[in-house]
């Protein structure tokens, strides 16, 4: 059908859609809206993500649903709590003029006792996530004895979460003569085993070829080595006239890790996982959606139901474990018919990773080069300078008031030379970041056996430095390790009103440190995060100068104070320093910021030794002196680094 004027929707429905500004269905609407509205059989549907699939069986359970009848009518199963909220508000703005219709949006992170009194209440349809439903039903405030409708979305999905169990127990529960409908982006085993279970001889819609990708999405592969990871990240983001989407990552952690590392080096990024409490996520996504936030750092089940159409990029940081969930990662683009481009980061041992993914959705990966520091410093130049000569007479005008002032300290120089001064004032950090950084494309042929030696620096960079991908400076980044030396002098120990609960971490902690610091390194010692606020130590006669600079600095909203720690007597603890640890290679922040202080290259590693203080046992650590009081570091002992660079 072409319009959905020809489904038989009531007028209030048919009003809600044409305020959405619905004008014709998607073919997955086409499909499945007639199918639910007159036939009487299951539906397995299988399409992508972003092809209309809550409208699809949204606009039927709206116009299916009795609002005379207060009982429960129709569930909605879905995966992750963001899922589930956005699929409850679709309904509602679908049935915005049919205002008798009761929908309840029902998942963990919020107020049970809210959802058990709105369920006493009386609730037409309720969307759920599984955890949260059967607790529900544990508890007796869910009753589905009435329900006529149960849409199980991404079903996929859910499956891959472990909530088999979970959705075997709320299945039944519901009357034998109610419909399923399964809708899922992938048919792996476990989802055809629960339509073979729970359905009675459905009807399959297919949407495109089975396991397929999205058809307006181009799919580009880079290929580096594990450690240079962050850098080749930061060089194709660059080169990118606009980015506005979503990174993905395998873990909690290096979601994280990432996301902290892009904001620390000016992009515009946040982080969505699950550590995250509902009001923290609910943020993120506000800022997302409304475009305060152009970089999304994310899990996949952290991802799931995200709403945003206009999303020009997805980057997978690292491939996931299941292949078939690249097909949603690259999904979150491309849709409602724009274009879109899936990016992936790979190093030589995930060959094979890739056959199966092309398998899968029957397309080539088109093989990419890292742009080279040239092409990136290019790339952004003439970004800027296309948004200088963009600017129109109006925003000129606004310098009307103050151009007397600037002919007359700049009108007598030369045309050529006045370009050139004010290109190199937005410019010069960024170059000077560029300098000598080296070539991170991996010399190997793809389809190819490639060059043995880059296959065993590969292995070594994935055993060893996993745990420091995206911690070194570009110039540098074969930098050898230099040698052990002791560091004694007098140590200051210093405390900030950040920690745990506002999101510090470490390597946060040293790059706010490193971004707030002028000229040579500055020493650090022990560190420790508590909830609300942070100890660190630093040598001797720096404090003053630093204390000052952070307190400039925000960090998530929050306005930093730094200040002297006290120790037992009443005085900064100071002592001597132990013996320290080198560290491999040395880091320096991207100038994206131009108000952010700009690092010095001298400004080494030191996220590395933080990390290594992490994974290294406590029996590897150099024996230290005593070194002042240590109510505060019972755990750790000191970790100090003298870092060589090349001359």
């Amino acid at each position: 059908m072409n319009k959905f004027e020809e489904f038989g929707l009531s007028a209030e429905l048919m009003k809600g859609v044409v305020e959405l500004g619905f004008a014709t269905p998607t073919p997955v609407q086409g499909k499945v809206i007639p199918m639910l509205l007159k036939g009487e059989r299951d539906v397995v549907a299988i399409a992508q993500t972003g092809t209309g699939k809550t409208a699809a069986f949204g606009l039927p359970l709206l116009q299916l649903t009795d609002p005379k009848n207060p009982a429960t009518q129709a569930l909605v199963l879905c995966p992750t709590r963001e899922l589930c909220v956005q699929i409850a508000k679709d309904l509602t703005e679908y049935g915005r003029f049919a205002p008798h219709l009761k929908i309840l949006a029902v998942y963990g992170g919020s107020s049970i006792r809210e959802q058990m009194h709105s369920l006493h209440r009386g609730v037409h349809i309720i969307v759920a996530t599984p955890g949260r439903m059967r607790d529900l039903l544990n508890r007796k405030s869910a009753n589905l004895a009435q329900v006529q409708r149960v849409v199980l979305d991404e079903a996929d999905e859910m499956l891959n979460m472990g909530f088999q169990e979970e959705l075997e127990s709320i299945l039944k529960e519901v009357p034998d003569a109610a419909r399923t409908l399964l809708f899922s982006a992938t048919m792996p085993r476990q989802v055809a085993v629960i339509a073979a279970k729970y359905m009675t001889d459905p009807e399959e819609i297919v949407i495109g070829p089975r396991n397929a990708g999205a058809p307006n999405v181009t799919h580009e592969c880079y290929t580096v080595h594990a450690r240079d990871r962050y850098h080749a990240l930061k060089r194709i983001i660059d080169c990118l006239p606009v980015f506005y989407g979503i990174i993905f990552c395998r873990t909690r952690l290096e979601t994280q890790e990432v996301a902290t590392l892009l904001m620390g080096d000016g992009y515009s990024s946040d982080a969505l996982h699950g550590d995250m409490t509902q009001d923290q996520r609910d943020r993120v996504m506000n800022n997302f959606r409304k475009r305060n936030v152009k970089i999304l750092v994310a899990t996949d089940v952290a991802a799931r139901g995200l709403d945003v159409d206009d999303l020009t990029h997805v980057i997978n940081y690292d491939l996931p474990g299941d292949p078939d969930v690249y097909t949603h990662r690259s999904g979150r683009t491309g849709r409602a018919g724009k274009t879109g481009i899936s990016i992936v980061l790979v190093h030589m041992r995930e060959d094979h990773k890739l056959r199966i993914i092309e398998r899968i959705m029957n397309k080539k990966f088109e093989h990419k080069k890292v742009p080279t520091a040239k092409q990136v410093c290019e790339a952004k130049l003439v970004s800027m300078l296309e948004k200088i000569k963009g600017y129109d007479n109006t925003e000129m005008a606004k310098l009307g008031l103050y151009l007397p002032k600037i002919y007359e300290i700049l009108g007598d120089m030369p045309q050529d030379e006045l370009i050139k001064r004010f290109v190199l004032n937005e410019f010069s950090s960024f170059l000077d970041y560029y300098k000598d950084a080296p070539d991170l494309n991996v010399n190997v042929g793809h389809g190819h056996p490639g060059d043995r030696s880059d296959r065993r620096h590969d292995r070594g960079d994935d055993r060893r430095d996993g745990h420091d991908r995206g911690r070194q400076h570009e110039g540098h980044r074969d930098q050898p390790r230099g040698t052990r030396e002791v560091y004694v002098g007098p140590m200051c120990k210093l405390r900030i009103n950040v920690g745990k609960l506002n999101g510090l971490t470490v390597p946060a902690l040293i790059s706010l440190i490193n971004r707030a610091t002028h000229g040579p390194m500055i020493k650090l010692g022990r560190i420790r995060l508590m909830e609300q606020f942070s100890v660190f130590e630093i040598a001797a006669g720096n404090e003053q100068k630093l204390m000052q600079n952070l307190g400039k600095v925000n960090f998530k909203d929050r306005q930093l104070k730094c200040v002297p720690e006290a120790d037992s007597r009443g005085a900064d603890s100071r002592g001597p320093a132990g013996a320290g640890a080198q560290v491999i290679a040395p880091q320096q922040a991207a100038p994206r910021d131009a108000a952010a202080p700009h690092p010095h290259p001298h400004h080494e590693k030191r996220e590395q030794h933080a990390k290594h203080e992490q994974h290294v046992k406590p029996e590897h650590h150099v024996k230290q002196e005593n070194h002042g009081p240590k109510e505060h570091f019972k755990k750790k002992k000191p970790f100090y680094a003298q870092v060589h660079t090349k001359d």
